[in-house]
């Protein structure tokens, strides 16, 4: 730019040096006259450089939220586990040591939560110790599940396992990195005969919740979609987080809450609740 405005200075000089000096901040106005249309001109050319309309500015903007929120998507698989009462607590710690090693050795595990139930509900069916791993894509969990690392843990868990409970379900890759987490899970099994109306103005009503009560931290639920064959007939899960025991106690009594009870009565069949501190297997 620098070099035309040069030039066409230099071409003004040749041709009108004999003109009175008057006429020179005319000169200097035409000057950058011309200066404008050749940019004009360039920016016909080149339509990327001419900015959308406000309309597909709009449209552009929904697209990569879109995006977004879709590259958020990742594969939650939710485990259970009640152990034999033969088993002693060292056998115990150690196949949650085996667990919590997994991901060490398997690199389709993108994060890896753990404790043991500490819910005041007694809705757990017995199981003790809760496990939350996540996965990027079905092409994870398809890697997991064969993997020799899992197999072996499998054989060390074998002898002292009771029962376990698997659900998975597409959740957020949302985390709160400044406090602990206080995961709430929650397991519906609905009605025979529920009407699926009926169902979906239940996760709507369980889904409207975070803006009601705010000891909610985060949230997030999905209809299972394991392959295995433990998830003991439910088919929803809801997975809620809190950071502290104090939200939780502010969370059950909590007029919504028990609002939103009253709409799942009627087409539930049962229930199942478990909740955990989620780096509770560091302790």
């Amino acid at each position: 730019m620098e070099n035309i405005e040069a030039k066409c200075e230099k071409k003004w000089q040749t041709s009108c040096d004999p003109l009175p000096a008057v006429f020179n901040k005319s000169r200097q106005t035409l000057v950058i006259i011309l200066l404008a249309a050749m940019s004009l001109t360039t920016n016909a050319q080149d339509p990327s450089s001419v900015s959308p309309s406000p309309l597909k500015a709009l449209k552009n903007n929904a697209g990569n939220k879109k995006r977004m929120m879709k590259s958020k998507r990742v594969l939650r698989h939710a485990v259970f586990f009640s152990f034999k009462e033969s088993s002693t607590a060292s056998d115990v710690q150690g196949v949650v040591d085996a667990f919590a090693a997994l991901p060490q050795k398997i690199d389709s595990i993108k994060d890896f939560q753990a404790g043991t139930n500490n819910s005041p509900e007694g809705l757990d069916d017995g199981f003790t110790h809760c496990f939350l791993l996540t996965f990027k894509n079905d092409a994870g969990r398809e890697t997991y599940l064969p993997h020799p690392s899992h197999k072996e843990f499998g054989s060390a868990l074998g002898p002292h396992l009771k029962d376990v409970f698997v659900l998975d379900y597409w959740g957020k890759t949302s985390r709160n990195d400044k406090n602990r987490e206080l995961k709430h899970a929650v397991f519906f099994k609905f009605k025979d005969d529920a009407d699926p109306a009926d169902i979906t103005k239940v996760e709507k009503a369980f889904a409207a919740l975070p803006e009601k009560i705010d000891a909610i931290k985060a949230f997030e639920w999905g209809t299972n979609n394991s392959p295995e064959s433990h998830d003991d007939g439910f088919t929803h899960c809801f997975m809620v987080t809190f950071d502290s025991e104090e939200g939780r106690a502010k969370y059950l009594p909590h007029a919504d809450h028990l609002g939103f009870v009253e709409i799942l009565k009627p087409v539930l069949d049962k229930v199942r609740v478990l909740d955990f501190w989620e780096d509770g297997y560091q302790k």
